[in-house]
């Protein structure tokens, strides 16, 4: 898929990979995609919607009831003017949250509400990886056509820990992106 004039939505999830995120936008830009941006709030403890709205060039988007944003219900708007959704860093909870069909935020919703291809980018904790209820919420959204890059093996963020959780690097996942 070339990534000239496609409409990408970024949903950033809450762990220390969120800074990624950042280089993402920036190296989907470069290929001439456009880029909107969905922060959860745990994604604003790692990273500020300032970066990631000077980066993308657009609105960040961060709460589901925002009263200028949902006067034209936003979330589903956002699910359909998308040619793409990118989850990354996805987190195990993000990852549960769609596999389960919970939408209690803008980002589960919008989730929810696309019809549009989603790839999800893992990133945790190698044990919170190999727990059996991530493998089946895993197992689950690719039944559902879910697309994967990663996690990758290596340091991670813990001192003297690594292993199997780490994040696709942003060429990576463009890499995924541009395969479908």
């Amino acid at each position: 898929m070339s990534l000239s004039g496609k409409r990408i939505l970024l949903i950033i999830g809450g762990g220390i990979a969120a800074y990624k995120a950042l280089d993402l936008i920036r190296r989907l830009r470069e290929r001439g995609a456009a880029v909107r941006v969905v922060m959860t709030s745990a994604a604003q403890e790692f990273i500020t919607t300032l970066s990631a709205g000077a980066l993308s060039a657009d609105h960040v988007f961060t709460e589901l009831f925002d009263r200028q944003d949902e006067h034209d219900v936003g979330h589903i708007r956002l699910s359909r003017e998308t040619d793409l959704l990118v989850v990354a860093p996805a987190t195990a909870d993000l990852m549960a949250k769609l596999a389960n069909g919970h939408a209690n935020d803008l980002a589960s919703t919008v989730l929810i509400a696309t019809d549009k291809p989603v790839l999800m980018a893992p990133a945790m904790n190698p044990r919170m990886w190999a727990h059996p209820a991530t493998r089946r919420n895993r197992a689950t959204l690719q039944k559902d056509r879910v697309t994967f890059v990663g996690p990758a093996r290596g340091e991670m963020a813990e001192s003297n820990e690594a292993g199997e959780g780490r994040m696709a690097e942003p060429l990576e996942i463009v890499a995924a992106i541009e395969a479908l």
